[in-house]
């Protein structure tokens, strides 16, 4: 407690990014480092934020841009004269070989994918800000942790002192007794509260071996295996300065918020996919090649190329396109309600912890996005 009345709040403050150097300790800011470089949970929320991002820079190149592809082919064929009205003439049998270059592109007329790799997007950041607040859960555990441990040493240690001090004045009161000093009632008094302070400290030791085991499970190990270092009061300075943010401002910079806003977002998306869906569909292809009956003559210059548009407008799906867009919409109220309520408990959080780590990518989300069905 030396020193308490020194620390101070900072309104408009913030911690930075790594917060936990601030208490000044070696062996806290490198337990922190092992639990970073060890989490299980926090290793799975990147590879799902990796694998997010692989989907969209993929589904960025089918959409957005043509696909050229080559297609080598032989085969033997028999043709009949009936194949071309002439009954009598004789078959025909030959190889036939082929090499061509085919390329084909899906002319976005009406924004449907653009809107389908904006939902993408809205994945990318879902998972983003999902990372981020597993990043930062795992952080607070590990360092709250650490300071309940050092907290129940330190009343471990307290308590010890107490019972020696108890032990000693029981001895002197037995020689005081044995003497006739004190009745038999006051060295009952005292053995039975030396005996009371005696039972507390099993607990605390119980409690003591949870907040290890629970430090070793946060930084990726058994506690059977787990080498960690101990904690005690004495080796943790507290920050001189808190930092103090009101409500409004902490709530944006909360990863569980943008995760909301994210989803929100590929909602509104999700609706502009299905409402272009009721629109045509153009198609652009082109295609080169050559085609030979004798495969060392095959790039001779018997060139064949062809080229062509095909539009494609949905006539009847038995009701399917409608449902869709029909979902897509309650899918979007569904999710700014869930928005909402993560704002809410967001202020509900804040008026009773004033300040956070400012570790969030994105400390200001995106405007939420009203659904729209212009595709």
């Amino acid at each position: 407690e030396k020193g308490a009345e020194m620390h101070r709040f900072v309104a408009g403050g913030d911690l930075p990014a790594q917060w936990w150097p601030l208490f000044k300790s070696d062996a806290l800011n490198q337990l922190v480092r092992d639990s970073l470089a060890a989490s299980p949970t926090l290793a799975a929320a990147e590879a799902t934020l990796r694998q997010a991002r692989e989907n969209l820079i993929a589904e960025r190149g089918a959409l957005l841009l043509p696909k050229v592809d080559g297609s080598l082919s032989a085969k033997r064929q028999k043709i009949s004269g009936a194949s071309f009205g002439q009954p009598g003439a004789p078959a025909s049998i030959f190889s036939l070989y082929g090499a061509s270059v085919d390329v084909s592109y899906a002319l976005d007329a009406f924004g449907g994918n653009r809107r389908e790799l904006e939902s993408l997007q809205a994945l990318v950041d879902y998972q983003s800000y999902q990372f981020e607040g597993a990043r930062l859960s795992l952080t607070a555990n590990v360092v709250t942790t650490a300071i309940r441990e050092a907290q129940i040493r330190a009343q471990i240690k307290a308590t010890q002192e107490v019972l020696a001090a108890e032990q000693k004045q029981g001895t002197l009161s037995e020689k005081q007794f044995e003497l006739g000093a004190v009745a038999r009632l006051v060295l009952t008094s005292q053995r039975t509260q030396g005996e009371q302070t005696r039972a507390l400290l099993p607990p605390l030791e119980r409690d003591l071996a949870k907040a290890r085991h629970q430090l070793a499970v946060l930084s990726g190990r058994l506690p059977s295996e787990a080498n960690l270092p101990e904690f005690d009061l004495d080796a943790i300075t507290l920050p001189q300065e808190l930092p103090v943010s009101i409500p409004s401002s902490l709530t944006r910079q909360r990863p569980d918020v943008q995760a909301a806003e994210a989803l929100l977002h590929e909602a509104s998306a999700l609706i502009g996919v299905a409402t272009a869906n009721e629109y045509p569909k153009i198609n652009l292809t082109g295609s080169i090649g050559d085609q030979s009956l004798r495969l060392g003559s095959l790039f001779a210059g018997a060139v064949v190329w062809s080229v062509g548009a095909g539009l494609l407008q949905p006539l009847f799906h038995g009701g399917e396109i409608e449902s869709r867009l029909r979902a897509a919409l309650p899918a979007y109220a569904q999710g700014d309600e869930r928005y909402r309520q993560s704002v809410l408990m967001a202020f509900h959080a804040g008026t009773a912890r004033a300040t956070t780590p400012r570790g969030c990518r994105h400390p200001h989300p995106p405007p939420r996005r009203a659904p729209s069905r212009a595709p």
